[in-house]
Parts: C-alpha cells; structure tokens; sequence
C-alpha cells in the first residue's frame, strides 16, 4: 500500500487571499496538506527572514486532508517553521508557494517572496514549484492556473528521477483558460525595473513616497524566454538555481586580477 503523498503550501499573499485558496484545490487532488501562510501581505520580501521580533504559529483551518496555519512572518520564515519545527518527523514529497497574483517572471524572481519560499524550499532538498498568475486583481479568475499547475504538479510527483534541487518558477498568462496555448519551458527574461517615487505630503507638513515603476524588456523579439511565451499565450516555467556565479566572467577576471 502506498503511502499518502503530503503536499506543504505557503505564499506571499497571506492565508487569507484568493491565490491561496487554488494553491490548496490543486494540492488536494494530490495527497493530504499541510501549509503555513503569511498572516499578512509580504509580496517583495525575496529571502527576508525574521530576526528581531518573535513569530507566533496559529492554527487558522482544518478539515479532512488540509490544515492551515497563519505565521507573523515571511514567506521564508513559513518555509524554515515548517521544515526546522513541524515537520522534523514527516516526509514533505513536494511545495507548492503561490498562488501568487501577479506575475514573476524575468527579474521579479529576485523580488518576489513567493520564489523566495520556493527556493528556500529547495535547500531542504524538496521539489518546489513557485506558481503564479499574471494579474494582481484580489478576485482573479484562477482557472487556468488551476488547470495547469495541476498538471506541472502531477508531472513532478509522477518523476522521482528528476534532479534535485528541483525549483520551478511558473508564471501562467492572464487569459481565458481556454485560449491558453499550453506550457513552455523557457529562461529568465533579461531585463531590470526603473522605479519611480511620488511624493505627497501627509496632514502633519511631512513628506513621504509611494513606490511605482516599470519593467523594461531587454530582448522583447527572444522567443525562448519566460516574458516572451506568456505575451503569446504559453504558461512559462523556468528551473531555478541559486548559484549566483557569472562563470562567463571568471577567466577574464583571473587575467586580470
């Protein structure tokens, strides 16, 4: 008899958003759930740990085959409490972060607190899979992010040969599920954000900043990149590492160093 497959979850939008409550019917269909969310939004917190505050676990949800906890810190401090505290006797088989609303993709890896917890995930020698959809409405349309992480999640289950570290980064096109093209394989886009702070001075003649900016596409023609399949309707997956090494650099710089 086959043991039952146990999934962990956790996000960057907290327990509570939309985003997580798909996460949690694809990894259903899949085994029993055990997952630790933000208690609160921490989109952008990248590899943030919490070191000066205590964090404070909370039950939030439980039913037949999930179970839901709220944690007062990061996405990564969900993934070190689970694995360094809940889970010290139980076999994790795969993580799902996500669903994340808005995308990932290109540059945003480095950003974004649900890769962050995907790729913290990894270091425990876990298949992990970042997934998010490309709209940042609090009441998108999860369908076929629904549809087709299931798939990609039914794939890496059904693969026990499959390297490890193993990280996806999984960003699904904001279209009708049904005009979805299916799935790429594809690289990091090369580009970089140009922020922009506008200003505004509160009741008290104090002045503080909001934070916006834009993505610039610096090879918006390469069709072999994760921006470039989900302008054209493909949902984009790219295996992560975390070795950070310019290897095309090193000989050059040895010269000269």
């Amino acid at each position: 008899m086959s043991r039952e497959k146990l999934i962990f979850l956790t996000n960057d939008d907290s327990y509570r958003s939309k985003g997580f409550a798909a996460a949690i019917e694809i990894a259903k269909q899949f085994g029993r759930v055990i997952a630790i969310a933000p208690d609160s939004p921490q989109s952008g917190m990248s590899q943030a740990i919490t070191i000066y505050n205590p964090l404070y676990l909370r039950k939030v949800r439980e039913e037949e085959g999930v179970t839901v906890y709220s944690l007062n810190g990061t996405p990564v401090d969900c993934v070190k409490m689970a694995f360094d505290h809940l889970f010290r006797e139980e076999r994790v088989d795969l993580v799902i972060s996500g669903i994340n609303h808005g995308s990932n993709a290109a540059v945003n890896v480095l950003y974004s607190g649900t890769m962050g917890a995907a790729i913290e995930a990894a270091f425990y020698n876990i298949p992990s899979i970042g997934l998010s959809l490309t709209d940042h409405d609090l009441d998108a349309d999860f369908e076929g992010a629904v549809k087709y992480g299931a798939k990609i999640v039914e794939a890496v289950l059904g693969d026990e040969t499959l390297p490890r570290p193993l990280c996806l980064n999984v960003n699904v096109p904001n279209i009708p599920c049904e005009e979805i093209k299916g799935v790429r394989f594809a690289r990091q886009t090369r580009g970089y954000w140009r922020e922009e702070f506008f200003k505004r001075t509160d009741p008290h003649g104090r002045e503080y900043f909001w934070l916006t900016g834009a993505f610039s596409n610096a090879e918006p023609q390469s069709e072999d990149t994760d921006e470039w399949a989900l302008a054209n309707g493909y949902v984009a997956v790219v295996p992560v590492q975390v070795d950070l090494t310019a290897y095309n650099q090193m000989e050059q710089l040895k010269r000269l160093l």
